[in-house]
């Protein structure tokens, strides 16, 4: 890359993610108000929020530093479920999207001292009916409530089931980088993206697009907009 690439987020996935395709990278952080317009629907929050993030670094950057903010929200019958403030709102939560399909959107943001460039990505993710004690199983272990629509996918899939888009798949053999594949991949159970090695639950049916973006970065694009910038 031809510019010192800070990350704005605190995100442990995002994190990881960029340092599995050999981004290298400093982390910088600044609270950020995550309030947003009323009449804003769908990708159109996270791509304000995004902003919004990148905005607060504005007038902190030199002239050689690229900033990536990014957010994500789920969508689901025309409302937005962020993070979850309780276990009873988690459950709430788990509770819409079980056996439904829902959108995830996640808007990224790159800004320098010359330009910004602001794009998002929509994936579909499919749940299976869930119980109230699976529901209540998931949330004892995985605590979710640092994560939108209390979940996070690398927690949730069936066994053996490689998430990865086949343009992810691409993506990744192109810059030999394919060590994610077999990372996103819930092998017996048991989930390489986790660092604590913890049993997945298998929540999530199958999912429509790219998982990466699902995760919280969409990988592929965001790599591709980074050459570009």
């Amino acid at each position: 890359m031809k510019h010192n690439i800070i990350l704005a987020s605190k995100s442990p996935r995002r994190k990881f993610l960029l340092n599995e395709i050999g981004i290298e990278f400093e982390v910088r952080v600044k609270e950020t108000d995550e309030t947003f317009p009323e009449n804003l629907k769908a990708e159109q929050i996270p791509f304000y929020i995004c902003q919004k993030k990148a905005e607060a670094f504005q007038n902190e950057i030199n002239s050689s530093e690229v900033v990536i903010t990014a957010d994500t929200i789920v969508w689901i019958n025309d409302a937005v479920l962020n993070k979850p403030d309780s276990v009873t709102d988690a459950i709430r939560m788990l509770k819409l999207l079980s056996g439904n399909m829902h959108q995830v959107f996640t808007g990224v943001c790159l800004m320098s001292k010359e330009k910004t460039k602001t794009f998002f990505c929509e994936s579909k993710v499919y749940f299976k009916k869930l119980s109230d004690k699976e529901i209540e199983t998931y949330i004892e272990n995985f605590k979710p409530f640092d994560k939108a629509g209390a979940y996070g996918a690398q927690e949730c899939l069936p066994a053996n089931m490689n998430p990865c888009s086949q343009e992810e798949i691409s993506f990744l053999k192109k810059i030999n980088k394919t060590d994610l594949i077999e990372k996103s991949i819930n092998k017996s159970a048991q989930q390489a993206c986790l660092p604590d090695r913890q049993v997945a639950c298998e929540i999530v049916q199958r999912i429509q697009g790219s998982y990466f973006n699902v995760m919280g970065l969409p990988l592929h694009t965001l790599y591709q907009e980074l050459v570009s910038f």
